[in-house]
């Protein structure tokens, strides 16, 4: 792959792919030290020389992002599994993921093939206003205690529950979406205001919300909320990450039993709160 520079603002960065040690081993630093998984750096140097694609997204001299993919076959669908895309937190208000993605969707639409897919914490909302919001991606699959539960440093557990989600990368609403970007703030408000709450929720001892009822959805249009800053309902709330975890996977599971699908994501400021929610529409309403 050619050296690309991109510039944006005062931004600047070089995207290529990783071929040095020093390279793979900053990214596999990169990584240990994001919530993903931590990628070693023999595992991304084999993954780079046998198909795959790692690449990086380089400040200067410094590594500011990620991104590490190989391909994937389901038995009909040839694709490429974007394993990891990771950014340091200096960098993560310069768009470097989405920069890091939309280069793998130049690669792999050279090559001939037409679908990136990954996994996603359904409760993280920068990774859904990434994937699904400005990308066009769509979360087709919930998968329960995908990675089993791992123990962080403190001794705790969290569930490692994930959405799967696809990119069909020439889709029009993808292209549309990579063209005209997201809906205006005034479409989305009205958008949620005329959809049904299959997730219903309160705000909390911390003035953080919580989720209150989970309803099985009857509306052609409806929304599902997440935490808007998943980070802070960690450090001020806990124990209220478990509640999330288990009303998310109840409500996308009842959505998607009845054959909704994830049309997009926004965040919606409504009585000064900025809320995330996850839009479903039925195939039932055209």
């Amino acid at each position: 792959m050619a050296e690309l520079v991109e510039r944006g603002g005062r931004d600047e960065f070089i995207l290529r792919r990783l071929t040095k040690p020093e390279e793979f081993r900053a990214a596999e630093e990169l990584s240990a030290a994001s919530a993903g998984p931590r990628s070693p750096a023999t595992f991304l140097r084999a993954a780079q020389d046998n198909g795959g694609i790692v690449l990086g997204a380089f400040a200067d001299v410094h590594l500011a992002g990620a991104s590490a993919a190989f391909l994937g076959w389901d038995g009909t669908t040839l694709y490429l599994y974007a394993h990891l895309t990771v950014v340091r937190p200096e960098y993560r208000n310069h768009h470097v993921g989405r920069r890091l993605l939309l280069r793998l969707r130049e690669e792999l639409l050279e090559a001939g093939l037409g679908e990136i897919r990954w996994l996603a914490d359904p409760l993280e909302s920068p990774a859904a206003l990434l994937g699904v919001r400005r990308l066009g991606g769509v979360p087709d699959r919930y998968l329960i205690h995908h990675f089993g539960r791992p123990t962080d440093t403190d001794g705790a557990t969290e569930e490692t529950d994930r959405v799967r989600t696809v990119w069909r990368l020439s889709d029009p609403k993808v292209e549309a979406r990579l063209k005209d970007g997201a809906p205006s703030r005034e479409a989305d408000e009205s958008r949620w205001k005329a959809s049904e709450a299959i997730l219903e929720s309160e705000t909390g001892e911390h003035g953080l919300r919580q989720p209150k009822a989970v309803n099985e959805p009857t509306s052609p249009s409806v929304h599902l909320e997440i935490p808007f800053d998943l980070a802070l309902l960690r450090e001020h709330e806990p124990r209220a990450v478990r509640s999330w975890r288990h009303a998310t996977r109840d409500a996308f599971r009842a959505a998607f039993d009845l054959g909704y699908v994830v049309e997009d994501f926004a965040v919606i400021s409504a009585d000064h709160e900025r809320r995330s929610f996850y839009l479903l529409r039925s195939p039932k309403a055209g």
